[in-house]
């Protein structure tokens, strides 16, 4: 993990605080602090931290710091040292240019993945500003005997480990999207030798996949039954991870992933009936179990092709569909034998997946 602080060197107090988490951090993480904004972003560049830890609010190169880090899909963290309590934002408002730094500092904190304030008092506030709602409490061990530096530290480092397993999708490799396709196809068929046996043994080969990313990503899109099944059908040697029991970071609004037949109700009458209701059910918002569940369904000996071909042009899903079966070979490796209509590649495919991988972003 590396992790990028940058700081007002100026303001001595969070100087200060900045060397202690350095050197406590020093074991867990590499670590590098930065006091100017042509620094930060040669570091950004060539260096690609995994987290930007800004400190403090008011500095123009601070705000700008973090927009240029999100930008660059690079997770922020932002400890506001008191800046943005009653007082700090009253002392400040009248001033215009201050005004106009204000508002980038607004959407720089909505944009980042947590914020670390030293108190309850503190939090409130921020709360109150609505801006975030992922608010950490850690005091801070110069301004308070109530916590050592370790344990400061310690507390801190959770937090990035927090971020660092929130919306893990993104930084999947395509080698990790390939495996976890044959993971899902396997689990779906229940049967190995639908899978390019090459293939996968390149891939394990490799071994480059981080199970603790994959399995958290598989915890939070709710298919981790699917993809434990899987991995057992080819025999995978992984870790054993309580992906259930690690905390992460969700966006606002975020909902866990249900199981289409919650949402559509149990199959009853006609399958080509259920299976437009499901297609119905994952235009309004498509997510990765919602593909297995259709898959499955597809694969089933009672679907009738020709009859669901007619019934997706009669009933105007017949494009959407299309577009749905070029992702479901992408991502799950359905079989040509089993699309009821020929594939779409086109614009509205690129959204389908855009979708997909945004669902867990920040």
């Amino acid at each position: 993990m590396k992790i990028l602080h940058i700081y007002p060197k100026s303001d001595k107090m969070i100087t200060s605080y900045v060397d202690i988490l350095a050197d406590g951090l020093r074991h867990s993480a590499e670590v590098k602090a930065v006091d100017s904004l042509s620094t930060f972003r040669s570091e950004l560049k060539t260096w690609r931290p995994d987290i930007i830890h800004c400190h403090g609010c008011w500095l123009v190169y601070l705000v700008r710091a973090c927009l240029m880090a999100q930008r660059r899909n690079v997770r922020v963290v932002i400890s506001p040292h008191g800046q943005l309590e009653p007082w700090a934002l009253k002392e400040k408002s009248p001033q215009e240019k201050l005004q106009q730094v204000l508002s980038a500092q607004r959407r720089a904190t909505r944009q980042a993945y947590a914020l670390i304030v030293f108190g309850k008092m503190e939090r409130t506030y921020i709360e109150k500003l609505a801006w975030n709602n992922r608010v950490e409490i850690v005091s801070n061990c110069i301004i308070t005997n109530s916590i050592t530096p370790k344990e400061m530290c310690a507390k801190v480092f959770a937090v990035y480990q927090k971020i660092i397993d929130s919306n893990t999708q993104e930084h999947l490799t395509d080698a990790d999207r390939q495996l976890l396709a044959f993971i899902i196809k396997a689990s779906i068929t229940g049967d190995k030798r639908w899978i390019d046996e090459d293939a996968l043994k390149s891939l394990i080969q490799e071994g480059t996949t981080d199970w603790r990313r994959l399995l958290l990503y598989a915890e939070h899109e709710n298919i981790r039954n699917y993809v434990d099944y899987g991995i057992d059908i080819l025999g995978l040697k992984t870790n054993d991870i309580d992906t259930a029991s690690i905390p992460a970071y969700f966006p606002d609004g975020y909902v866990p992933p249900r199981n289409l037949r919650d949402l559509v109700g149990e199959y009853k009458g006609k399958q080509t009936e259920y299976l437009i209701r499901m297609i119905r059910q994952i235009q309004k918002q498509p997510l990765l179990l919602h593909l297995i569940e259709l898959h499955r369904e597809l694969r089933r000996d009672t679907v009738d092709d020709a009859q669901l071909a007619e019934a997706l042009e009669e009933k105007g899903l017949q494009k959407y569909a299309a577009r749905l079966m070029q992702v479901l070979t992408e991502q799950t490796l359905l079989d040509e034998g089993y699309l009821p209509i020929p594939p779409l590649d086109d614009r509205g495919t690129r959204q389908i997946r855009n979708l997909i991988a945004n669902h867990l972003k920040i």
